[in-house]
């Protein structure tokens, strides 16, 4: 179901790897700027810009077991593409490895989050970085539009959910999310309180010890990164994201990136989004090394 494995320091066969990296070129529900297709291997280049050395965990990439899958075949309709989705990432959960999905789009993550939910054992929290809040029923007449992700991963799977850099919506997902009781933070909050006190609120608020991390690009300010689908100004910088991460990689059981378009920017968004996704693996294997 995959091809095209060309992740930089992605050396390790699939049998022995502990992470399995992975691309969905899909945006065929994306409302405002089409392109994100294109991020998997945009990722991929970008990655060779890297050392295999981060001086913050000591851990040598190359000394991991990391393996990339290649891209998933997709097809021309979501419902299509996120049923072979869901037949690809079950097996890699089921296996005992770390799924990490290069989007895409963001409608893509509720399989992931499904299939990690279905082998997690105990109730499983759902973090989301995003700009927008992604809580409509559907939207253009798409069940699962990028537009609905949010809405469908707390009817369909988990109400253990909290948003982080949320900024933009109708007025109608606002009024939801407060009658709700959906627990969100906007960009402005994590200005006013500080990421690191944001981030505690959000581990106690949770109270699980198994995660879903999702990490809509557009959760940054586009001054960091410009070449997205949806960009919305104010946002987060690439350090209070970064700080996220860190903290939350330990516990999370799955991680995406989604909603890089690279034809937008000069590569920028992409070399942003694979630093991250770098710091994901290295706070997660310095936890399980107890670094």
């Amino acid at each position: 179901m995959f091809h095209k494995p060309e992740m930089m320091d992605a050396l390790a066969d699939y049998g022995p790897a502990r992470y399995v990296i992975f691309g969905v070129p899909y945006d065929g529900t994306s409302s405002y700027r089409q392109g994100s297709r294109w991020a998997p291997d945009a990722m991929r280049q970008a990655s060779a810009n890297f050392e295999t050395y981060n001086a913050y965990f000591d851990i040598d990439y190359g000394d991991l077991l990391i393996h990339d899958a290649g891209n998933l075949e997709t097809y021309v309709t979501v419902n299509e593409t996120l049923e072979e989705l869901t037949l690809a990432v079950e097996p890699i959960v089921a296996d005992g490895k770390l799924p990490i999905m290069l989007g895409g789009e963001h409608s893509l993550t509720l399989p992931c989050v499904k299939a990690c939910a279905k082998y997690a054992g105990e109730d499983i929290g759902f973090v989301v970085l995003d700009a927008h809040f992604d809580l409509r029923e559907e939207y253009s007449g798409v069940k699962y539009s990028h537009a609905c992700v949010s809405r469908h991963v707390i009817s369909e799977v988990t109400e253990r959910y909290v948003s982080i850099g949320v900024r933009s919506g109708p007025r109608e997902e606002w009024a939801f999310a407060k009658d709700k009781g959906i627990k969100y933070y906007t960009s402005d909050d994590v200005r006013e309180k500080g990421i690191r006190d944001v981030i505690s609120e959000v581990t106690d608020y949770l109270g699980c010890s198994k995660i879903y991390l999702s990490l809509d690009m557009d959760a940054l300010d586009p001054a960091y990164a410009p070449g997205l689908g949806t960009p919305e100004p104010f946002g987060l910088s690439d350090i209070e994201v970064r700080e996220v991460i860190h903290a939350l990689a330990p516990r999370s059981i799955g991680f995406d990136i989604v909603e890089i378009a690279p034809e937008y920017d000069n590569g920028q968004s992409a070399l942003l989004g694979t630093k991250l996704l770098r710091e994901f693996i290295a706070a997660h294997a310095a936890s399980e090394r107890g670094l």
